[in-house]
């Protein structure tokens, strides 16, 4: 069982780098193409003769970084919150619990 255990281990850890991961590419994207947003309509908005805080401000330029945020809060969330609401080893039951629902439904199926 001790191998079992090692090995369960190891796909739960690379299981949350790979979670980690996905958040910081998520979380790279979001500010380096809001950001590029950000600048194409500010310099439209400047084109169009309005002051820098008109152009900033302007609701516009800051909808994508409030909407996709909301997202990217509950990214957040699913990555961070979660396992301090459900405990850190919530995932480890779950797998448990299924490999041996699983079992037993081999079981009677035989």
């Amino acid at each position: 069982m001790g191998q079992q255990d090692s090995e369960l281990k190891y796909l739960k850890a690379k299981t949350r780098v790979e979670k980690l991961k996905a958040f910081y590419t998520h979380l790279t994207v979001y500010f380096v193409i809001n950001s590029v947003i950000t600048t194409v309509k500010m310099m439209n908005n400047l084109n169009n003769e309005e002051t820098y805080d008109e152009a900033f401000f302007d609701f516009s330029t800051v909808a994508s970084w409030l909407v996709w945020g909301v997202g990217l809060a509950l990214h957040a969330f699913s990555v961070f919150g979660l396992p301090l609401i459900l405990g850190d080893d919530w995932e480890a039951r779950k797998i448990e619990q299924y490999m041996n629902d699983e079992l037993e439904q081999h079981k009677s199926n035989k």
